[in-house]
């Protein structure tokens, strides 16, 4: 059996799986990285650590309208348990972090709004370059090879909610 890691050492984070009404998903071009870091894979869903006090579906309502400017979106479902990334050897957030990882609660959410809402400079420090909805089966190849396995579980948990959205049209 698999030993769970120490969660203490893994900073506490939400992300949003946004899927609008033909069960896409949105993803986020990250701004390109620090040198030395590889410009592959920079697509992700939004995510953000959670402020002291704030529940995951408070991180999660902030960190949607901080990164892509959308507050048309109805909290569906937040994961019970937290999904953990490592961080690659020698990758650290900023300096001063000593996290190993991330230990997460994802937010599903579904977009009622319209695309003309996504706004990527809705806050003073904007995370990504574009944006565009894709399928939940491709989304994990498009990411980090460090976040994957997270990102295929929530594949799998989501798929069929994102199945629901599309039947009978």
């Amino acid at each position: 059996m698999k030993e769970l890691p120490d969660l203490e050492a893994y900073r506490p984070n939400v992300g949003i799986c946004l899927l609008n009404r033909e069960g896409q998903v949105w993803l986020g071009e990250r701004k390109p990285p620090k040198s030395g870091q590889s410009l592959d894979f920079r697509w992700q869903m939004p995510q953000g650590g959670m402020d002291p006090g704030e529940t995951p579906a408070q991180t999660a309502v902030r960190e949607l309208a901080e990164e892509t400017g959308v507050t048309s979106a109805r909290l569906l479902t937040i994961t019970p348990g937290w999904l953990v990334y490592e961080f690659p050897q020698g990758y650290r957030m900023r300096k001063k972090d000593k996290w190993q990882g991330q230990r997460q609660k994802w937010a599903l959410m579904l977009f009622e709004g319209d695309d003309s809402e996504i706004d990527l400079e809705a806050d003073d420090e904007p995370e990504f370059l574009r944006w565009r909805w894709a399928s939940l089966e491709e989304m994990p190849d498009l990411v980090v090879p460090f976040k994957r396995g997270v990102y295929t579980a929530l594949k799998e948990s989501f798929l069929p909610f994102a199945a629901f959205l599309t039947e009978g049209r």
